[in-house]
């Protein structure tokens, strides 16, 4: 098979990815331990020269065929950095996949085996090896603007070549009747994701509804313009801020709603709010602040009132495991971020003084979702690139996606809406 070319890596934009690590120990290590954790999984890996660098990888073995087309270069990243390593790995073509459906596929095999791929004595050397969250992505006021920018400022043009039209960047809520075989519009499991949101919350005309978490404005419309509420929402992104201002003028409901830039700790309305809503914002807020997240929201709630979260989330033992690392993620995509616990969760809303009325889970809707927009950035990539992103930024965002994807599709993340109420 004909090699692809090498990337050209801007060492300024990605310095990371353009300096090929040296570590000939750790990448020994990193050849065994891959071999091991891949000799029961049903992937194929197939290097240069026919050489398998896994038991499961010998060519025509079955399942999704890693091809590992720069050997040192992947084994010396993999051993210095772990699976920071194997994503930046990636991002460089060190490893490739013939389609974004195949390394979706090949990521979804790997994270339902996540907790197993390594032998149980070397995890307990995990907090010795693991690399630790940056100071400057804590998520304290300044921090939560940077990390807010660092991910929702990059371009609006590109968020809506891949984004329905409703601009909604988190889990749409497919039917399942409507949509059992697999043609569901994407843009109309939005806004039923949306309906239910407000539906949790209560919202009717004459509602005063908190939005903690913009986006592009398309719940706050909702809720105003089909429901005659008034809502503040509140955003830490400049760019999210001004097109959904736009949005919001354009659709005449600039009266009805106030888009603010602030922080959800710095809310302090003379009246209080009679719902409360917030769509996957609360994974940008992170374990230390979960409790001051849910103390702002009572504090801003009426005595009746209803609070709607919609909240990606894991097992608590895996947050445990992970809250305290830098991931891949965590470096090229959302800094700051944590997926909480359903424990946690609760442990911050009773402390709060609320209480879980209702719950809607719906993590496979979210593998979904993230299907149709993997392809849409795909199908769109020419008009992305034209708006000045770079290869690199095309294959980091291709996994970003898949890695995503495969998290849902196996079961290793979920995602809900949860209803509560005061207690």
């Amino acid at each position: 098979m004909t090699q692809p070319p090498i990337l050209l890596i801007d060492a300024d934009r990605w310095p990371d990815l353009a300096r090929i690590p040296e570590h000939p120990v750790r990448a020994r290590i990193a050849r065994r331990l891959f071999t091991h954790a891949l000799k029961d999984v049903p992937v194929t890996v197939v290097a240069p020269n026919g050489l398998a660098l896994a038991g499961a990888g010998v060519p025509g073995g079955g399942g999704p065929v890693l091809r590992v087309r720069r050997p040192k270069e992947f084994l010396n990243r993999l051993g210095r950095d772990g699976l920071i390593g194997f994503g930046e790995a990636y991002q460089t073509g060190a490893w490739d996949t013939e389609t974004g459906d195949e390394l979706a596929a090949l990521l979804t095999e790997l994270a339902q085996r996540l907790e197993h791929l390594i032998p149980q004595p070397l995890q307990r050397l995990r907090g010795v090896q693991m690399q630790h969250m940056p100071r400057e992505q804590d998520n304290d006021r300044r921090g939560a603007r940077h990390n807010a920018h660092a991910h929702y400022d990059l371009s609006n043009e590109m968020f809506e070549l891949f984004l329905d039209p409703s601009m909604t960047y988190s889990s749409a809520l497919f039917d399942p009747v409507a949509d059992a075989d697999g043609a569901g519009d994407l843009h109309a499991a939005q806004l039923r994701k949306i309906d239910a949101v407000l539906d949790a919350a209560g919202v009717r005309k004459g509602t005063r509804l908190l939005e903690i978490g913009t986006g592009w404005g398309a719940l706050a419309m909702k809720a105003a313009g089909e429901r005659g509420a008034t809502v503040l929402s509140l955003t830490l992104s400049e760019e999210q801020r001004e097109l959904a201002r736009r949005r919001i003028a354009a659709a005449g409901l600039a009266d009805r709603i106030e888009v603010r830039l602030a922080d959800y700790r710095e809310v302090a309305e003379d009246l209080p709010f009679d719902a409360v809503v917030s769509v996957e914002m609360i994974e940008a807020v992170g374990r230390r602040y979960l409790p001051d997240y849910f103390q702002a929201i009572e504090r801003n709630l009426a005595p009746a009132g209803r609070v709607a979260i919609q909240a990606i989330t894991m097992a608590h033992h895996r947050m445990l495991a992970t809250q305290d690392s830098y991931s891949w993620i965590h470096k090229y995509v959302f800094p700051g971020g944590l997926i909480p616990s359903i424990t946690a969760l609760d442990h911050a809303t009773g402390t709060a003084g609320l209480r879980l009325a209702a719950r809607r889970d719906f993590g496979l809707d979210y593998a979904r979702t993230l299907r149709v927009w993997r392809h849409r950035f795909e199908d769109n990539w020419p008009r992305v690139a034209a708006l000045g992103f770079d290869e690199v930024f095309r294959r980091t965002w291709r996994f970003y996606l898949a890695y995503c994807e495969a998290g849902f599709a196996s079961g290793y993340l979920g995602v809900s809406q949860l209803t509560y109420t005061r207690r």
